[in-house]
């Protein structure tokens, strides 16, 4: 009776083992973050100082389309919005939007004297142009348009661009950069000023960097949940250069 207990004892506890290594085998192992290689930024409230002349510009275009005015009192409490909500609250046909982006890019192209940089980006991107981090910039803006805010010198620095996104298709132009860069969208980063950047870096799969001074609200950009979140210019190569990417 005791060898039978014994021979039972054993055959339970070789069992128990077995179970044991069969859940330590499913365990998943999580890798190790993908470094990032190349940071991509957005162009419009990220680099360029744009939204005054879009918010001076919007009433115009709306009159133009027929889409709702902006009162003064509502240009703040439509920074806390998506760029969807936002469409709502001014009643935009989704049918209009490729034709309204078009327009407004067109205006700007009239306008570009009054859009500059933001004071520290020609720093940043100078920065970054002697480091071992690849930059590129997508956008819905024109190549044109950046390439005239931007001069000859910051421009010749940027490795490749997307330009004439959609307004709800950057994660599609993201992973096409991502190619033609050939480097995973885990290893970008894309830097934006709104919500639907986050959003669009989420779906590509890569990075989803954030920056305060642009379009929508620090409160609105932190409720995404953004994997960095820059409140100072500067901040961007201070967090993303690791001192052996630094040439000088």
């Amino acid at each position: 009776m005791s060898l039978n207990n014994g021979a039972i004892s054993t055959s339970r506890s070789r069992v128990e083992q077995a179970q044991r290594f069969r859940q330590g085998s499913q365990t998943p192992v999580h890798p190790a973050p993908t470094q990032t290689e190349a940071v991509v930024f957005d162009f419009d409230g990220t680099l360029a100082d744009s939204f005054p002349w879009f918010a001076a510009e919007l009433n115009a275009v709306g009159r133009d389309w027929g889409f709702r005015q902006v009162a003064a009192e509502d240009a703040s409490r439509l920074r806390h919005l998506s760029a969807d909500a936002i469409f709502r609250e001014l009643r935009v046909p989704r049918w209009k939007l490729p034709w309204i982006a078009r327009d407004l890019r067109r205006r700007m192209a009239r306008d570009i004297d009054q859009i500059t940089l933001f004071e520290g980006i020609e720093p940043l991107l100078n920065r970054l142009a002697v480091s071992d981090l690849r930059v590129a910039i997508m956008s819905s803006n024109t190549a044109r348009n950046i390439r005239t805010v931007l001069g000859p010198s910051l421009y010749a620095g940027i490795e490749a661009f997307e330009c004439g996104a959609a307004l709800n298709g950057k994660q599609q132009r993201l992973k096409r950069l991502s190619r033609r860069l050939r480097l995973p969208t885990a290893a970008l980063i894309y830097i934006g000023d709104e919500v639907r950047d986050i959003e669009a870096a989420r779906r590509a799969g890569a990075k989803a960097g954030a920056v305060t001074w642009g379009y929508n609200s620090e409160s609105a950009l932190r409720a995404k949940a953004p994997d960095q979140l820059f409140q100072q210019i500067a901040e961007i190569a201070d967090q993303l250069l690791c001192p052996t990417m630094e040439s000088g």
